[in-house]
């Protein structure tokens, strides 16, 4: 195992913060009006601002702490949408309120789910439907690159003059990707192997567990539209005292009142168990904020991940802020 100390993450990393927190412009310019774009959730919408670049202008439409898995168009959503050149959303049954609308939007506009072309064999299967897929491919980057991909693939056909454009935006942002992967691999390596397991309050951590070694367990399902039952409770806080487990965590969009109880059961028992932090997992942070962009978000999921299980990790993570002197 590498010492974190020997990673050069400065030399990892290169110029990640201008490109988390803003857009790639100005490798060539065209006239007329940016390209109007319309993603659901905060993880596709930042993917278009990285490839489209100053060619495009972007609506999310759910922000931080929303649930896309419960989510319904607002009367704004659908004005917005209706008037896009472009609209993205994920598929693979991430915003199943959404399905039919956006089904019915395709034979009037340009609708894309960027996440529906990937292959199947790289998917994990639905806990509760024979037919789907688990949606949350944005946990893994190397999943993500693909949805990336499919992006530019959008943008190019809605606007063919600005493919060059798009091309070269994505190239550098693929790279960014890598060097987030590659910092994730390092820094959860270093968590000892009996502290290798994730409780989160729901099941949205699976590709990014297989992608980097560790256990995960989620006391509701893949949606969060599913029961968390008092036996599903139970069940894991036998799991908790019996593997000795001292950190769970709360999510940003999802209530944390399963947790608590989680935690309170293992008490009961004469366990005590702490709260490993907050993470991202169906929404990103604050727009504006670093933790409001894909990589931002990642980049805090992991540090907080690996420091809370026993990871000699930094507190701030791999960021360009630390390149800054911040």
């Amino acid at each position: 195992m590498i010492p974190y100390a020997t990673i050069n993450r400065r030399a990892l990393l290169g110029g990640l913060a201008g490109t988390a927190l803003l857009p790639l412009t100005g490798r060539a310019a065209f006239a007329g009006t940016p390209l109007n774009v319309v993603a659901t959730t905060g993880m596709i919408a930042d993917a278009a601002r990285q490839v489209g670049g100053d060619q495009v202008t972007v609506r999310a439409l759910m922000g931080p702490g929303v649930d896309p898995h419960a989510y319904r168009q607002t009367r704004s959503d659908i004005v917005a949408m209706t008037r896009a050149d472009l609209v993205l959303w994920h598929g693979l049954y991430l915003e199943a309120q959404m399905q039919e609308f956006f089904h019915d939007l395709a034979r009037k506009r340009r609708v894309v789910a960027v996440a529906d072309g990937l292959p199947r064999d790289v998917l994990r299967a639905h806990d509760d439907y024979a037919d789907k897929f688990d949606p949350h491919v944005w946990m893994a980057p190397d999943l993500w690159k693909r949805v990336v991909e499919q992006v530019q693939l959008a943008l190019s056909d809605a606007r063919p003059e600005a493919a060059d454009v798009f091309a070269a935006n994505a190239t550098a942002h693929l790279a960014d990707l890598d060097a987030l992967a590659t910092y994730a691999a390092q820094s959860l390596a270093q968590i000892p192997p009996q502290a290798r397991v994730l409780v989160t309050a729901h099941d949205a951590f699976g590709y990014f567990g297989a992608a980097y070694g560790l256990e995960v367990m989620g006391i509701q399902g893949i949606s969060t539209e599913s029961e968390a039952g008092l036996n599903r409770i139970s069940t894991l806080v036998d799991t908790l005292v019996d593997r000795r487990i001292g950190a769970v965590f709360v999510e940003s969009s999802v209530s944390d009142r399963n947790m608590r109880a989680l935690i309170e059961g293992a008490a009961s028992r004469g366990h005590q168990v702490r709260i490993g932090g907050e993470l991202f997992s169906d929404a990103m942070g604050a727009e504006g904020t670093y933790e409001g962009t894909y990589i931002g978000m990642i980049d805090h999921n992991v540090t907080v991940i690996a420091g809370a299980l026993g990871a000699d990790v930094p507190p701030r993570g791999m960021s360009g802020r630390l390149s800054a002197g911040s």
